[in-house]
């Protein structure tokens, strides 16, 4: 005789399968993307009898939050997922070298200018958790990457930031001096 609670956890679906059905989720603004490949979904955990899916926010005012919660349902419910939870995690804050890297020619691909890999400038908490320290040595490095943003069309890097704010907030608006071409470039942070 299978006990109910053997029964209950032969019928949830595993980890890998959530994994599957997260990997699906498009991003809303970026379509060539997922969540997955953003790097915003943070953790998948069996607690308190349920999924518990941590998605960290590419930051704290996006726009797409709520329809990325809604669409992450809409796909746990057709992978079978009949329990779950979806929690924000605001802490640490995501940065843009969460991007997976074939991601970045996706997103290249896709005509938006993908940020480089380390190039965020970092926070650290000290050790009372009540002070903040900030390492500003990556505020050159960012500054030298945003003036050698690569066209994702032509890959000249005769690039010029047109707006500080292109198609969503967390990207800017270039212009590339070769191809004549406006191009998003997603920023790091």
């Amino acid at each position: 005789m299978v006990s109910s609670a053997s029964s209950a956890v032969a019928d949830r679906p595993g980890v890998a399968a959530i994994w599957r059905a997260l990997a699906a989720v498009p991003d809303p603004e970026i379509p060539v993307i997922s969540v997955v490949d953003l790097g915003i979904i943070r953790g998948v955990e069996w607690r308190d009898e349920e999924w518990v899916i941590s998605v960290t926010p590419t930051y704290s005012g996006c726009p797409a939050t709520e329809v990325i919660a809604g669409d992450i349902g809409r796909a746990l419910v057709a992978a079978g997922v009949a329990r779950f939870r979806i929690e924000t995690r605001l802490a640490p804050a995501w940065t843009t070298d969460w991007i997976a890297p074939d991601a970045r020619q996706r997103l290249a691909d896709y005509g938006i200018a993908p940020p480089g890999a380390g190039t965020v400038v970092s926070s650290q908490i000290g050790q009372t958790g009540q002070t903040s320290r900030i390492d500003i040595s990556a505020l050159h490095r960012y500054r030298s990457e945003a003036a050698n943003v690569p066209c994702p069309r032509c890959n000249s890097t005769r690039t010029r930031q047109q707006s500080r704010y292109g198609s969503t907030p967390c990207k800017a608006q270039y212009r590339c001096d070769d191809c004549l071409e406006p191009f998003d470039y997603f920023k790091p942070h």
